[in-house]
């Protein structure tokens, strides 16, 4: 029996909160976890809040979603240098309410990483995070993504594509340099500590 191809459609967000929900399950999935450190248990919901509003990294604004047969089964969040620069933390921070002390405390504990992750560099688009659910991965979302956010940053005027991955994730570096991205730095840059995170560019 020959299999039907399904047709891959990508969207902008809508400012809701029920899309708000999934994209914070998928970027804590990119972040590998790091976002429910970071906001405790109602990571999502926190997400979800401050995604309905603008001017910030996590607003629906950044994001697009890949649906089949009308059903969402990836996203990508990504933004430019000078986006970056005007945004503020006040949606993050009224959202987490009680949480907030917890976000504070975290950034703090956190603060060498967060430098690394907010230092982008001039002319720079950058990927807050890309996630494919795992079904559906191997079909070829993840390019399909990539390449939306590459337009996206060529219309911007933006010169180079970048991102931060995990050491770890073999998978999504290899897709990364399939479409023509290269390991730039790491951090922490030393020979005696295990890298945590790869940055990868692109010249546009």
């Amino acid at each position: 029996m020959e299999r039907k191809e399904k047709t891959i459609l990508l969207r902008p967000a809508k400012p809701e909160f029920e899309e708000g929900l999934q994209f914070a399950h998928y970027l804590d999935q990119a972040a590998e976890g790091f976002f429910r450190i970071m906001l405790g248990r109602e990571s999502e919901s926190i997400i979800a809040t401050a995604y309905i509003d603008r001017g910030h990294s996590l607003s629906y604004e950044h994001v697009i979603f890949a649906e089949v047969d009308t059903k969402i089964v990836g996203m990508s969040s990504s933004f430019t240098e000078k986006q970056q620069r005007m945004f503020s933390e006040e949606p993050l921070q009224s959202a987490a309410k009680r949480n907030v002390i917890r976000l504070k405390l975290m950034r703090i504990l956190f603060a060498p990483i967060w430098r690394i992750l907010e230092t982008i560099p001039e002319g720079d688009f950058y990927v807050q995070g890309i996630a494919i659910e795992a079904e559906f991965r191997g079909a070829g979302i993840g390019s399909i993504l990539m390449q939306e956010i590459e337009n996206r940053a060529r219309a911007s005027g933006s010169t180079r594509l970048s991102l931060d991955v995990s050491a770890k994730n073999d998978g999504a570096r290899r897709l990364y340099k399939r479409l023509g991205m290269v390991e730039s730095s790491k951090w922490p840059n030393s020979s005696f500590i295990p890298t945590v995170f790869i940055r990868m560019t692109k010249y546009l």
